[in-house]
């Protein structure tokens, strides 16, 4: 007896004795693992985007594995709003955003310095609350509108306010930077009107709330994607931004040929929207990258320096 307990305690020794080499041996792996992701992680093209359909050609390139991972390797970090998307550019977690030119202008004022390389498609516009019974711009005086601060929405809720005269203290910009969230609390009644763009625009007229304005009919144009400066000048990461935009500019020219509604399933798995939303959504055409109008961006400056 006592020899067979003596050899149960020799085996559990050798037993544990063996684990030692295995488990020091995982954990080296996993700490190799982890820093091979991170160079990864580093060496790769990090691209903000958000729950938009500016961003629908990014989306659909990635999607149907139009980048060539072999030329570039592009990532796709989403964001709920601009302001966030900007905040991982600036602290460097990002080389390239879809923004707006008033954001991306006042990043530049801010220091951080960036490069348009193309303009996008987005539209916004500004829609009241049914149960407010808001039809016209004139009627937001003491009402709340939703917006982002230092953004086209809050440039064109002050152009809509002046467009009429309305009395700017009298009419209240709330800062909701959650694209989706501006959208949900007009539905809950907690606001008057938004500016919104596209699909979060769709969602609003659907549940029939007025349009009060439109960005297109202004002849304001403020979609962009941008790219860190310093991103631009590097060669390596200048490459992997060509190859970006050579996709791009596929992807919207399949977007044309297709329409947008040919790709519904990708559209559901970024913007949670339903099919008769999508069904509803506008015809768009989605332009090759181009850089956007000095008019535009004359705009911007003009209003971020009142």
């Amino acid at each position: 007896m006592r020899a067979r307990i003596i050899m149960l305690l020799l085996l559990a020794i050798g037993i544990l004795s063996s684990c030692g080499p295995s488990y020091d041996e995982a954990k080296k792996r996993m700490k190799e693992e982890r820093i091979r992701k991170q160079k990864e992680e580093a060496l790769a093209l990090k691209i903000g985007v958000l729950p938009t359909l500016d961003c629908l050609p990014i989306y659909l390139a990635k999607e149907t594995n139009m980048f060539d991972t072999a030329k570039a390797d592009i990532r796709l970090k989403q964001y709920a709003s601009n302001i966030d998307c900007d905040a991982a550019l600036i602290k460097g977690k990002l080389e390239g955003i879809i923004t707006d030119i008033v954001r991306g202008q006042y990043m530049k004022m801010r220091g951080t310095e960036v490069e348009y390389v193309a303009a996008t498609n987005a539209y916004w516009q500004l829609i009241s609350n049914k149960k407010a019974r808001i039809k016209e711009i004139k009627q937001l005086s003491d009402k709340m509108i939703a917006m982002a601060r230092f953004s086209a929405t809050d440039l064109l809720a002050d152009y809509a306010v002046d467009s009429v005269k309305l009395d700017a203290e009298k009419v209240f910009k709330i800062q909701i930077n959650d694209v989706k969230l501006r959208w949900r609390m007009m539905h809950n009644n907690e606001m008057d009107a938004i500016v919104a763009t596209e699909p979060q625009a769709t969602i609003a007229r659907l549940d029939k709330n007025p349009v009060l304005m439109d960005s297109r009919k202004k002849n304001m144009q403020f979609g962009v994607i941008a790219f860190r400066s310093d991103a631009m000048k590097d060669k390596r990461r200048k490459k992997q931004i060509d190859e970006f935009v050579k996709e791009y500019n596929a992807a919207c020219d399949s977007l044309n040929k297709n329409g947008v509604q040919h790709y519904r399933e990708i559209i559901k798995k970024y913007y949670d929207i339903d099919d008769k939303t999508i069904t509803s959504l506008p015809k768009m055409k989605f332009a090759h990258a181009v850089a956007p109008r000095q008019e535009d961006i004359d705009t911007a400056d003009k209003w971020l320096k009142k």
